[in-house]
């Protein structure tokens, strides 16, 4: 295992202010992510998994790693280079060939030995979000893709956050789905006592974000729960029921863009 420190400054960056609330939420989500029933077992990895298909001999970049363990599956299952960075630094000690570096995933070329460095596929899994300039952070991990490469990227279904925030302030969903003043949110499944400023967005957001970023859709998915999950656990099942879970879109470089 290789552990460095990145040089990055800004929004996020290592050490700064806006960085600590995710360092010490980290922890939670790892915990919450482990659990025979999180979602993340049940519904997002084995549906990231699929889209990634064979992944021997290939290089990978997961930005926002969190503990670096499914960059460590995936080096446990044929990738030739495994690269994790995060900026909780909160990593588990990986096999060897994984490298787990702490940066920011808001300006990867700023991370300390990625720079020029080529890749087939660029993991965001639900890291995205926390990047302080979106449409920056993804032109760089596009320039960071071979000819054949794509991004991964999934992030949480917009309407969930309307339907909470409609919820709690006892408004309409058409109300908090468009509304664009930052919101305080707590996760209850991970850290009740870390507090996230976050960014409102729409379906109309993201794709106008892949866009100005000089990516294409290559393909969406909205996993859901098998019929035998959901028999298992109910309660989950309520959840997506209610919040309608996560979207999945694989990316790749429009025609005439940058790239390898």
């Amino acid at each position: 295992m290789v552990t460095k420190d990145s040089g990055a400054e800004g929004a996020g960056a290592v050490g700064s202010d806006s960085s600590r609330p995710w360092q010490t939420l980290s922890a939670g989500f790892e915990q919450a992510r482990a659990r025979e029933d999180s979602l993340d077992r049940l519904v997002e990895w084995p549906a990231q998994r699929a889209l990634l298909g064979d992944v021997t001999g290939l290089a990978v970049l997961d930005a926002g790693c969190g503990n670096g363990a499914k960059i460590a599956q995936l080096a446990g299952e044929g990738a030739a280079a495994s690269v994790g960075v995060d900026i909780s630094a909160n990593f588990v000690a990986p096999p060897p060939g994984v490298e787990l570096i702490q940066g920011d995933l808001s300006d990867l070329a700023s991370v300390a030995g990625l720079a020029g460095r080529p890749f087939d596929r660029i993991l965001f899994l639900q890291s995205f979000g926390y990047a302080a300039d979106p449409v920056q952070a993804l032109r760089t991990a596009r320039d960071l893709l071979t000819d054949d490469g794509f991004i991964l990227l999934t992030r949480t279904q917009p309407i969930r956050y309307a339907v909470e925030r409609s919820e709690q302030n006892g408004t309409s969903l058409g109300e908090e789905y468009f509304a664009t003043e930052s919101f305080v949110y707590r996760h209850r499944n991970w850290d009740e006592q870390v507090t996230l400023t976050k960014r409102p967005y729409t379906m109309s957001d993201l794709l106008n974000t892949f866009s100005a970023a000089g990516l294409w859709i290559e393909t969406t998915v909205e996993p859901q729960m098998s019929a035998e999950a959901a028999e298992r656990y109910p309660h989950k099942q309520a959840v997506m029921n209610a919040y309608l879970g996560i979207l999945m879109f694989v990316l790749r470089p429009l025609s005439g863009q940058p790239g390898r």
